[in-house]
C-alpha cells in the first residue's frame, strides 16, 4: 500500500531566533527629517530569523510611526493627572502590587535637554521569506565573515539535529538565503553511540565571530574558525601552502574531557564570553549527576571551568575553575566585557561568578539552603518571602548592570548587579515588572529591543529603555509596572545647573534632587502562534448557507492554553440577500462625489470628505436576458436598495472618474461617461464596428480595453472638459498588435522608479512621473506615478510609462513562469495579426494584475493566471541602476525585477472551441483578478486580491505571514467587488452559486498561516477535546496544576510547608466542560478531584434502553489517581449523557445542555484509552484491557478482557477488529467476538516501539495499519498470514518507516471520497504533532504512486534545497533489524511541493527524465494535495 505523507500546517511558535543585519535594507543609511514639523523616516532597524522544527523564516524589525488611534486624547488627558516622571508608557498597563497583568503595546516618550520631545515610534515586524528546510534547526546564531567588512552585511549560522552547521548569506540577485557551507559531524565518533538520537545539540558563536562551536554527544565540542582579516587568511594559506577562497578554516572536534580537563562529564550549557583576545568557553557541568533523592550522598556536584581557546596551535589552558555549585545549574548568561564573568541560573539560586572564581549568590525561594551548602547570603523582609521557581526561565541582560529573568510563566523579574567598582557585592531583585507571554528563549536584538520567543504562544517584540527621573519622596514612590528602580549618580549638565553625587543625591539652588534610572518596559510587537497541538476534532461551522467541517484544535500550554479553530476555506457569513442586485456577470461598488445624473435621475452625494470615503453606487450586469442589461442601484434612505436605472447590454467594466465625480462605464460596444454631460464612445474603425470588447482596465484618468481580437484601445480622461479621447499608442507599435492581457497600476509605495538612459537624445524624451497633458494630472499632482502593464501573445511582458507612453521594462520570462522577472533592454514586441487565427494555449496568460498586497505598508504584486489553470505570483523589488550600458532604443528602464513567492495550480474543466452562442455566453466563466481593500476590525487595513470563477479564492499579504491563497468555499464566484455602500469597510458583494449576498469575514481571522484559523483563549489548556454530533457540542478536559499533599491512613498530612519560601510540591488536575461552539461559552461541568486527572476522553456509541434505536452517544472519561510516590496509581472510568434543559436566556442561546454523571467504575490502575465496540466500552487498566456493557444505563459490567503490554497508549476500532497501541511493546491486532464474549489476538510487532497512536488506514480491498511514536517515526504495517515471514500470521510486518522529527499527539481517521466513487470510501489519516504542524496520510493509486516516485528522485537530486541538506536522508529512520532503510512506500509531501512553484522548462526537463508529462504529474498533484 503506498501514500503520501503532507503538511497541512506547518510547525507553530519560536523556539530558537538569531538578530543580524541579513538584509541590505538593514545597513542603508537614515537620514532623519531635518524640518520642524513632526516627520519620522521609517527604517529597517534589523533581521529577526526565527526557526521552529524544520521551519524557518525571517523577518524586518521597522521603526515607524505608529498609526493614529483614537484613544490618544483619552491617552493624554489620563496620564496628565499622573505625577511627572512615574507615568506609565504610552499604552502600557501598570501592575497591582502583586505584579500581575500585561506589558501592552505602547511606545517610549522621553524627554531629553532642553525640553526636547522625541517623536514617539513605533517597532514592527514584516515578513520577508520562508522556509520548509529538510532539517531540525537546533540553533541559530549570527557571524560576520571576511565579506560582510565589504557589505556590511552578518550572515546566518544553522545548526541541525543531526549535527550540521550550514552558513547562510542574503543574494539580492535571487531576493533569497543561499548557502555559503555546510559543515557536517554526523560521522563523527561521538555520534556513534546508541542514545546519540536523545542529545539535543547547541550552537554558540564567540562575539567577535572568530569561531562557531557546536556541542556533541561525549562532552565535546565541534569547534568551525572563520577568518576576520586578510592577515589571518595569508597565515593559513602559508600554513598550508595552498591558496584558499573560503571564510573558515577546517573545523575540527574538541574532546573536553581529554584535551581540556579530565573532569568535564554531562555538560549542561557552555558559552562564549566577550573581552578576551582569544575565544574563551565557559562551561557548566556535573561531575556526578544526582537527583533531590541523593543529596545525602551527593550534593554541589555542578562545576565551572572557563578556557581560551588557541585556534593555531590548539592549546586550551584553563583560567578559571569554580566547584561547588548546586546540582540543580541549568544554564550560563555571559556578562559584558567590562564586568567580566558569567551568571548562573539554578532552579532555587542565582549566582554570579566573576573571573576570579568570587562568587555572589541571591536565592529566590526557602530551597536554596536545603538543596545546597553553598554559602547564601543574609535575606530579610520581602526577600525573606519570596518564592520563585527558577525551572525553565530565560534570563538576559538589557545593560551592564540589569538583567531580566522571564520565569516559564512569563513574569519578568529585574535582577540589578550591584557593583563597587569593577567589583560585584551583591545581586538584588526587585518585584515583578509584568506578565507576558511563556518563553522558550530571548534574545536582546539591539540596545533598546528583547525578543522573547516562545513554542506555546505568540512571540512577542520588547523595547526597554533607560531613563533618568527625578525623585521627590523615595518613602512615597509608587509600585510601577514598567520600571526598574536603581540608585545612580547623574553626569553633570551645566544647563541644567546640577551636581552629580555618588548616591544619586544632587544639589541645586540650595533643593535637594534624587535621581534613580528607570527602565522602561513595553510591548513593540508579536508573532501570532497557537503553539502545540494536544487534541483535535471535527465539528460543524457554517459558511453562507451550508455547513462546512471545521478542525478544532487544543492549542497552547499554561494561561496561553486555548482552542483554535482551522478550516480549510476562508470562513465568511452572509449578511443579507440582495436577489435585486443580480450581477451574474459582474458586479463593481465605488464612491462618485458629486451628483450624477443619468436618465434625468441624480444621484446624492454625501457631504463631508470622511462619508465619501464609503461607497455610493452599485453597477450590475447580467447576460441574460439577451444581449444582457445593466443596472444601477443606491441606497435608500431605509438601508433598502433602489435600482432607479435600467441600461440594455452587458457592462464590461464600471468606475469612477474624474476625482470621482462621474461614473466610467465600459460595455460590450462602448465607452460611456455618466454625469450631468453624458458622453458615449462607440467603439468603431471608421464606420465599421469593432469586435466586441471583453475586459477592460479603468485607472483614472487611463481606460484600458481589450478585444476579442486580442487588439486593445487606450483612451485618456480630460477633466477640463469632463471627455475622454483616444490615446496616441504609435511607441507601441502598429495599431493592430495582439494583446492577451494588460491592466493598469499606480504606484503608492516609490518602489517604481526609472532610471533615464544618458544620450543626449532622451535629454529631451526623458521621462518624468510627475510630468503629463492633461488637466487631470494637475489634480492628481500629489499622487503617485502610473503605468500600464500588457503581455503579448508570445509571452513578452510590457511595462510602460504612462502617460508618455515609452517602454521601461520588458522580459520574456514569464512564458516560462521563471523565478525572477528581470528586464531583458528588449524594444517592444512584435505581436502582429496571423493570416490564421490563433489558436489558444493552455500555457497563454489569461488574466494580469499589479496591485498592492499587504496590511500597514502594502507592497506591489504582479498576479498571473494561465489558461491551465496556474496562478503565480511575484513580489516587486526594487533594484540598482543597471551597470552596463542600455541600449540606445530605450529611454529609461524601470529599477524593479519580480520574484515569484508563490504558485497554485487548480485543475478546471478542458477548454472547448469557443462559441458564438448566446446559450456559450451564458454558461462562461469569467476568471478575474479583482483587487479590494477592507477593514475586517476598526483600525486595521488590509488590501488584497480575489479571483474569481469555478475556483474562487482569496490573494491576501499580511506583516507577518507573506502571501497567502485561500479558497472562498464557494462552488463558483461570478462576480465580486468590496462595498461599503452600508457604511461597513468590511463588507463583500459576492454573486456566488448561493444568489447576490452580501458577505464579511468572521471576527478575529488570522491568515498568517496555511489556513485560516480563529484563536479562542480560554486561559487554561486542554488535554483532550471531543465533539458530540448529537447535541452538536464540544466537550474538552482541562489540564492544570494543584497543590499535591500526602496523607497517611489517618488522613494527616504527612509533610507540609514550615516557611512561607518554601510551597507544596504541583500536581495535574482536570475539569470537564462542555461547550457550545456558537459563542464558546461553557455551559455545564464537572470537577475532579485535586490529585485526578484525564488521561482519554471519547464520545462512544452504546447499547441502551432509554432509546428507540437500541443504542446512544455517551461521554466516557478515563482518568488517573496520583497518590505520591509510595502509593500505586489509581485511576477510574466515568460515563456522562448530555442533557437537555431548560435554556438560559441570559446567554443568548436557544437550547441548554448539561454534563449528567451516569456512572463511575473506579480501577486499580490509570485508565489511558478508551472506545467503542459494537455497542460496548473498550477500556485500559494498567496492563489490561477490559469490554463493558453499560447494563440498565446505570453500571458497566465487564464481559471480556485481554493482559497486553506496559501502558496503553491508543485504542483504535474498524467494525470487531481491535487495535491497541502501548508504549513498551508496540501494536497488538485483536478480534471481538460476542458468542462467547472473547477478545483473540491475531497479530502483534515483535519489536519494542514506544507507540502514541495507531490507526488502521485501508483504500480498496487493502488494509495497512499505520503508528507513530514518541521519536516522530511513522511505520506502516501489513497483516498477511501468508507471508512466511509473519509466522503465520502472529507477526505484523514493518512494510515502511518514515520519519516526522515531531511527537504525534492526536490523530483522526476521515473518508476520502475520490471521482471514482466504490462502496467504501479511502482513508485519510489527519497527524496533529507537539510542535503545532498538522499532517495527512493520504492513499496513492500505484499509477500514479511510480511516478511521484520517480519525480521524488529528480528533486532530490536536481534542485538546490536551502542549507544544502538532504531530503532523503532527512526521512530514513535508523533500523538495525533490516539491511537497508525502509522507505519506499511512502512519499514525501514536502519534496514534491516544490515541483509546483519550478519553472515551466524545468518541469518539463524533469518529467521528460521519468517518461511522463508535466500535466499528467501535476494532476497526480492535484488530486492529492487536499488537506480534507
Amino acid at each position: 500500500m503506498h501514500a503520501l505523507r503532507q503538511n497541512i500546517l506547518p510547525p507553530s511558535g519560536v523556539e530558537y531566533a538569531a538578530s543580524l543585519k541579513l538584509t541590505p535594507s538593514t545597513v542603508k543609511n537614515h537620514r532623519p527629517s531635518t524640518s520642524t514639523t513632526p516627520e519620522f523616516e521609517a527604517r529597517a532597524l534589523c533581521n529577526v530569523v526565527v526557526a521552529r522544527s524544520n521551519v524557518l523564516r525571517i523577518f524586518e524589525v521597522r521603526e515607524e510611526r505608529p498609526p493614529m488611534s483614537t484613544q490618544t486624547e483619552d491617552e493624554r488627558d489620563r496620564r496628565s493627572h499622573v505625577r511627572k516622571g512615574t507615568e506609565a508608557v504610552e499604552g502600557e498597563v501598570e501592575m497591582d502590587g502583586q505584579g500581575e497583568g500585561y506589558v501592552n503595546m505602547g511606545t517610549v516618550k522621553s524627554t531629553g535637554k532642553k525640553g526636547a520631545v522625541h517623536l514617539p515610534t513605533v517597532s514592527r515586524f514584516y515578513f520577508v521569506r520562508e522556509h520548509m528546510l529538510h532539517g531540525t534547526v537546533t540553533g541559530l546564531e549570527t557571524v560576520r565573515i571576511m565579506s560582510s567588512n565589504d557589505d556590511n552585511l552578518d550572515r546566518l549560522l544553522v545548526s541541525f539535529k543531526d549535527a550540521k552547521i550550514a552558513l547562510l548569506e542574503w543574494s539580492d540577485d535571487i531576493h533569497d538565503l543561499i548557502t555559503v557551507s555546510i559543515h557536517t559531524y554526523e560521522r563523527a565518533p561521538q555520534l556513534m553511540a546508541l542514545d546519540s538520537s536523545l542529545f539535543h545539540t547547541k550552537l554558540r558563536v564567540d562575539p567577535s565571530s572568530r569561531c562557531a562551536a557546536l556541542s556533541l554527544p561525549k562532552d565535546a565540542i565541534a569547534i568551525l574558525p572563520f577568518f576576520q582579516s586578510q592577515a589571518e587568511l595569508d597565515v593559513m594559506e602559508q600554513d598550508q601552502n595552498q591558496a584558499r577562497d573560503v571564510p573558515y578554516s577546517p573545523s575540527f572536534i574538541l574532546d573536553l574531557a581529554s584535551d581540556v580537563d579530565e573532569n568535564i562529564r554531562h555538560v549542561i550549557d557552555f558559552v562564549f564570553l566577550p573581552g578576551f583576545n582569544n575565544p574563551t568557553i565557559a562551561v557548566l557541568f556535573q561531575t556526578e549527576q544526582t537527583w533531590s533523592g541523593r543529596l545525602k550522598e551527593f550534593k554541589d556536584t555542578a562545576k565551572l571551568i572557563i578556557f581560551t581557546l588557541d585556534l593555531l596551535s590548539h592549546t586550551y589552558p584553563v583560567i578559571t575553575a569554580v566547584d561547588g555549585l548546586p546540582f540543580d545549574c541549568i544554564s550560563l548568561v555571559p556578562c559584558v566585557a567590562s564586568l567580566g564573568g558569567v551568571v548562573i541560573m539554578s532552579s532555587n539560586t542565582i549566582i554570579y561568578v566573576d573571573p576570579a572564581s568570587r562568587r555572589v549568590a541571591l536565592p529566590v525561594n526557602g530551597w536554596s539552603s536545603r538543596v545546597s551548602d553553598m554559602p547564601m547570603p543574609a535575606l530579610s523582609g520581602d526577600e525573606a518571602s519570596r518564592n520563585i521557581s527558577l525551572e525553565g526561565c530565560h534570563a538576559v541582560l538589557v545593560d551592564d548592570r540589569t538583567m531580566f529573568v522571564f520565569l516559564k510563566d512569563g513574569t519578568v523579574y529585574p535582577v540589578e548587579l550591584v557593583a563597587d567598582g569593577k567589583t560585584v557585592s551583591k545581586l538584588s531583585m526587585a518585584p515583578a515588572l509584568a506578565q507576558t507571554t511563556i518563553p522558550s528563549m530571548v534574545r536582546k536584538i539591539n540596545e533598546d529591543h528583547l525578543f522573547l520567543g516562545s513554542i506555546v504562544g505568540a512571540s512577542v517584540l520588547l523595547k526597554t529603555v533607560r531613563v533618568e527621573e527625578e525623585v521627590e519622596d523615595e518613602e512615597k514612590l509608587p509600585a510601577h509596572a514598567a520600571v526598574v528602580d536603581a540608585p545612580t549618580t547623574m553626569d553633570l549638565d551645566d544647563d541644567d545647573d546640577t551636581m552629580p553625587s555618588m548616591n544619586g543625591v544632587t544639589h541645586s539652588n540650595n533643593i535637594i534632587h534624587r535621581t534613580r534610572s528607570v527602565v522602561h518596559l513595553s510591548l513593540c510587537d508579536s508573532l501570532p502562534a497557537y503553539g502545540p497541538i494536544s487534541d483535535v476534532t471535527f465539528s460543524l461551522a457554517k459558511l453562507g448557507d451550508r455547513y462546512v467541517p471545521e478542525l478544532v484544535a487544543a492549542t497552547g500550554s499554561g494561561f496561553l492554553g486555548g482552542f483554535t479553530l482551522f478550516q480549510r476555506d476562508l470562513p465568511s457569513r452572509t449578511k443579507r440577500k440582495l436577489h435585486a442586485i443580480g450581477g451574474a456577470r459582474g458586479i463593481w461598488s465605488f464612491p462618485v462625489r458629486q451628483q450624477v445624473r443619468v436618465n434625468g435621475l441624480s444621484y446624492e452625494r454625501p457631504v463631508n470628505s470622511f462619508e465619501s470615503e464609503n461607497d455610493t453606487v452599485i453597477i450590475s450586469t447580467d447576460a441574460n436576458p439577451s444581449p444582457g442589461v445593466s443596472r444601477i442601484a443606491t441606497r435608500t434612505s431605509k438601508s433598502d436598495i433602489a435600482i432607479p436605472t435600467r441600461i440594455p447590454g452587458t457592462t464590461i467594466g464600471a468606475g469612477s472618474f474624474f476625482q470621482r465625480t462621474a461614473i466610467l462605464h465600459v460595455m460590450t460596444n462602448a465607452i460611456r461617461v455618466l454625469e450631468s454631460g453624458k458622453q458615449i464612445i462607440k467603439d468603431l474603425d471608421g464606420n465599421i464596428p469593432r469586435p466586441r470588447i471583453k475586459a477592460c482596465s479603468i485607472c483614472d484618468p487611463f481606460v484600458l480595453i481589450i478585444r476579442e481580437d486580442d487588439t486593445i484601445g487606450l483612451f485618456i480622461g480630460e477633466a477640463e472638459r469632463g471627455k475622454i479621447r483616444r490615446k496616441d499608442m504609435s511607441p507601441m507599435g502598429d495599431k493592430s498588435s495582439r494583446y492577451l492581457a494588460g491592466c493598469f497600476f499606480t504606484d503608492n509605495s516609490c518602489i517604481f522608479e526609472t532610471h533615464a538612459n544618458d544620450l543626449p537624445s532622451s535629454a529631451s524624451n526623458g521621462v518624468d512621473k510627475n510630468v503629463t497633458s492633461t488637466m487631470q494630472a494637475v489634480v492628481n499632482s500629489n499622487s503617485r506615478s502610473q503605468w500600464l502593464i500588457l503581455v503579448r501573445p508570445q509571452g513578452v511582458m510590457e511595462i510602460w510609462t504612462l502617460p508618455k507612453l515609452t517602454l521601461a521594462f520588458s522580459t520574456s520570462s514569464l512564458a516560462m513562469l521563471e523565478h525572477i522577472l528581470s528586464d531583458s533592454y528588449d524594444t517592444p514586441a512584435l505581436s502582429p495579426p496571423q493570416d490564421h487565427p490563433r489558436k489558444s494555449n493552455d500555457l497563454d496568460v489569461e488574466q494580469i494584475i499589479l496591485a498592492p498586497l499587504g496590511e500597514t505598508a502594502p507592497l506591489p504584486y504582479l498576479l498571473v493566471f494561465l489558461r491551465s489553470g496556474q496562478i503565480v505570483i511575484y513580489e516587486a523589488v526594487p533594484t540598482p541602476a543597471p551597470a552596463d550600458s542600455i541600449p540606445p532604443s530605450r529611454v529609461s528602464v524601470l529599477k524593479v525585477k519580480f520574484i515569484k513567492t508563490a504558485t497554485k495550480i487548480f485543475e478546471l474543466p478542458k477548454h472547448e472551441e469557443t462559441e458564438k452562442s448566446i446559450l456559450a455566453e451564458q454558461k462562461r466563466i469569467s476568471r478575474q483578478f479583482v483587487p479590494f481593500v477592507t477593514s475586517p476590525t476598526p483600525g486595521s487595513v488590509l488590501s488584497g486580491v480575489f479571483f474569481t470563477g469555478d475556483r474562487p479564492s482569496w490573494i491576501v499579504a499580511t506583516n507577518k505571514g507573506g502571501i497567502r491563497i485561500y479558497s472562498s468555499g464557494h462552488h463558483i464566484v461570478h462576480s465580486f467587488t468590496s462595498c461599503s455602500l452600508w457604511e461597513s469597510k468590511g463588507d463583500f458583494l459576492v454573486y456566488s452559486d448561493e444568489g447576490p449576498s452580501l458577505l464579511e469575514w468572521m471576527p478575529d481571522l488570522c491568515l498568517d498561516s496555511v489556513l485560516p484559523s480563529r484563536n479562542i483563549p480560554r486561559s487554561r489548556a486542554y488535554a483532550n477535546v471531543v465533539y458530540d454530533p448529537s447535541a452538536m457540542l464540544i466537550v474538552a478536559a482541562s489540564s492544570m496544576q494543584a497543590n499535591f499533599a500526602s496523607f497517611d491512613e489517618d488522613g494527616n498530612i504527612i509533610w507540609e510547608p514550615e516557611a512561607s519560601n518554601v510551597s507544596l510540591p504541583k500536581c495535574d488536575c482536570s475539569t470537564l466542560e462542555l461547550i457550545a461552539p456558537e459563542a464558546w461559552i461553557t455551559m455545564d461541568g464537572y470537577e475532579f478531584a485535586p490529585n485526578e486527572y484525564v488521561n482519554a476522553l471519547e464520545c462512544v456509541t452504546l447499547e441502551t434502553l432509554s432509546t428507540e434505536t437500541g443504542s446512544k452517544d455517551f461521554i466516557a472519561v478515563g482518568t488517573s489517581i496520583d497518590r505520591g510516590e509510595d502509593l500505586a496509581v489509581k485511576g477510574a472510568t466515568y460515563l456522562f449523557e448530555i442533557v437537555e434543559v431548560v435554556p438560559d436566556y441570559s446567554q443568548n442561546l436557544k437550547r441548554w445542555y448539561k454534563l449528567k454523571l451516569l456512572a463511575r467504575d473506579d480501577a486499580k490502575g490509570p485508565v489511558t484509552a478508551l472506545c467503542g465496540i459494537n455497542g460496548y466500552l473498550v477500556s485500559s487498566m494498567g496492563q489490561k484491557i477490559f469490554i463493558r456493557a453499560f447494563d440498565m444505563d446505570e453500571r458497566l459490567v465487564g464481559v471480556a478482557f485481554l493482559d497486553v503490554g506496559v501502558y496503553v497508549t491508543s485504542l483504535r476500532v474498524v467494525k470487531n477488529f481491535l487495535l491497541i497501541g502501548d508504549a513498551v511493546k508496540s501494536i497488538w491486532f485483536v478480534a471481538f467476538q460476542e458468542d462467547p464474549y472473547k477478545l483473540v489476538v491475531l497479530a502483534k510487532d515483535v519489536h519494542r516501539t514506544h507507540v502514541t497512536n495507531a490507526d488502521f488506514f485501508f483504500t480498496d480491498d487493502t488494509l495497512s495499519i499505520v503508528t507513530e511514536d514518541g521519536d516522530g517515526i511513522l511505520r506502516m504495517y501489513a497483516y498477511d498470514p501468508d507471508d512466511p515471514e509473519s509466522k503465520n500470521g502472529q507477526h505484523l510486518l514493518c512494510r515502511t518507516e518514515f520519519h516526522n522529527h515531531s511527537e504525534c499527539r492526536s490523530s483522526l481517521v476521515i473518508a476520502r471520497r475520490t471521482k471514482e466513487e466504490s462502496v467504501l470510501p479511502q482513508a485519510k489519516i489527519l497527524s496533529a504533532f507537539s510542535d503545532g504542524s498538522l499532517s495527512s496520510l493520504t492513499p496513492v493509486d500505484d499509477a500514479s504512486f511510480k511516478r511521484l516516485q520517480l519525480l521524488q528522485g529528480q528533486l532530490t537530486r536536481n534542485i538546490q534545497h536551502v542549507a544544502g541538506l538532504n531530503p532523503r536522508a532527512y526521512r530514513i529512520v535508523r533500523n538495525d533489524f533490516v539491511s537497508k532503510p525502509l522507505s519506499k512506500d511512502i512519499l514525501d509531501g514536502q519534496l514534491l511541493s516544490a515541483f509546483e512553484s519550478l519553472p515551466i522548462s524545468r518541469q518539463n526537463e524533469m518529467t521528460k527524465q521519468i517518461g511522463t508529462e508535466r500535466n499528467i504529474v501535476l494532476h497526480d498533484w492535484m488530486e492529492l494535495a487536499i488537506p480534507w
